[in-house]
C-alpha cells in the first residue's frame, strides 16, 4: 500500500473506526468544562495544553514506533507537515476561543467540521460533493447566523463572533487533519500531532512567561493536557484511518451537545435561547446529512 492509497472500509475497519471515534468524542466532551475550571486566559491554556499533549504524544511515539528513522524521514513529506500545522492551528484557536467567548458559539463553529471534510475531500482528492452537501452547508450557515444575532445578552457581540470564528477555524483544521490522515495512512500520527501540539504550547508558554503560568487552577488544565486531549485526539485521528472523515465528524457533534451541558450543570453558564436553537439546527442538519450519506453509500 502506497502512502496515497486509502485503506479499504471493510466491515471490521468500519466498526473499529466508528467505535474509536465514539470513544474519542465522549472523552472530549468535558474539555471545555475543565478549561473553564482552570480560570486561565487563552495563552496560558495554550501553553499548558500544548506542552502536555505534545509531550505525551512524543513519549508514546518513542515507546511504540517500530521505525523511528523512517518516521522522521516521512515527517519531511508535505502531508506530514500539513498535519503538524493543522494540529498547531487547532491547539491555538480552541483555547483562545474558549477564553474569549461563551462555550456555545465556539462549539457550534467546531460542529461544522463534517461539512469542511466533504469540501476538502472534494478539492484535494476529487471526491464528489453532492447537492445534499451544498444544501447542508446553506442550512448550517443560516443557523450559525441566527445563533449569533440574538439581541439579548448572548447575542451579536465581539465575544460571540470571536468564539464562532475560532470554532470555525478549529473545524477547518480538524477536517483537513482527518482527510489528510485518511489518504496518507503511513504518516507517523503520534509524531506529527505531538510536534504540532508542542510547537503551539511553546508559543503559549513564551507569550505568557513562566512567572504567570502557575496562575489559576493548574490541576484542571493538566487534566485536559495529560488525559482528555491525548486520548481523544489519538482515538479520533486513528479512527479517520478506518472510516470516512464524515463519520468521525458526526460523532464529534457529541461535543457540541454535551460540552455546553457540562458547563451549564457545573458552572451555570447558560447559552442564550437563539444560541441553543441555532446550535440544535446545526447539529440536526449535520446529523441528517451524514445519516443520508451513509444510507446512500449503503
Amino acid at each position: 500500500m502506497t502512502e496515497h492509497t486509502v485503506a479499504p472500509a471493510a466491515g471490521f475497519n468500519l466498526r473499529s473506526g466508528v467505535g474509536l471515534a465514539l470513544v474519542g468524542a465522549l472523552i472530549l466532551t468535558p474539555d471545555a468544562l475543565f478549561m473553564r475550571l482552570s480560570g486561565m486566559d487563552g495563552l496560558q491554556m495554550l501553553g499548558w495544553r500544548g506542552i502536555c499533549m505534545g509531550t505525551v504524544f512524543l513519549i508514546a511515539w518513542a515507546l511504540t514506533s517500530a521505525d523511528r528513522v523512517g518516521d522522521l524521514i516521512r515527517l519531511g513529506a508535505g502531508s506530514a507537515i500539513l498535519i503538524v500545522l493543522c494540529q498547531a492551528a487547532n491547539a491555538v484557536l480552541f483555547p483562545l476561543g474558549i477564553a474569549a467567548a461563551p462555550v456555545a458559539p465556539v462549539l457550534i463553529g467546531v460542529a461544522t467540521a463534517p461539512i469542511w471534510s466533504a469540501i476538502l475531500a472534494r478539492v484535494l482528492h476529487g471526491e464528489p460533493t453532492s447537492r445534499t452537501t451544498w444544501l447542508a452547508i446553506a442550512v448550517v450557515l443560516a443557523a450559525l447566523l441566527y445563533a449569533v444575532t440574538d439581541k439579548g445578552d448572548a447575542g451579536l457581540n465581539a465575544a460571540a463572533l470571536t468564539g464562532l470564528a475560532c470554532g470555525l477555524g478549529v473545524a477547518v483544521a480538524l477536517a483537513l487533519n482527518f482527510v489528510t490522515l485518511r489518504h496518507h495512512p503511513r504518516l507517523p500520527l503520534l509524531l506529527a500531532i505531538g510536534l504540532g501540539a508542542l510547537a503551539a504550547g511553546i508559543v503559549g508558554w513564551t507569550a505568557t512567561g513562566p512567572a504567570y503560568m502557575m496562575d489559576g487552577t493548574v490541576w484542571a488544565i493538566l487534566v485536559c493536557g495529560i488525559a482528555i486531549l491525548p486520548l481523544s485526539f489519538f482515538a479520533l485521528s486513528q479512527a479517520s484511518r478506518h472510516t470516512a472523515a464524515a463519520n468521525v465528524g458526526l460523532l464529534m457533534l457529541l461535543e457540541t451537545v454535551l460540552g455546553p451541558l457540562w458547563v451549564w450543570l457545573v458552572l451555570g453558564e447558560t447559552p442564550g435561547t437563539r444560541m441553543l436553537t441555532g446550535g440544535a439546527v446545526v447539529v440536526g442538519a449535520l446529523a441528517l446529512y451524514l445519516v443520508h450519506g451513509h444510507r446512500r453509500r449503503a
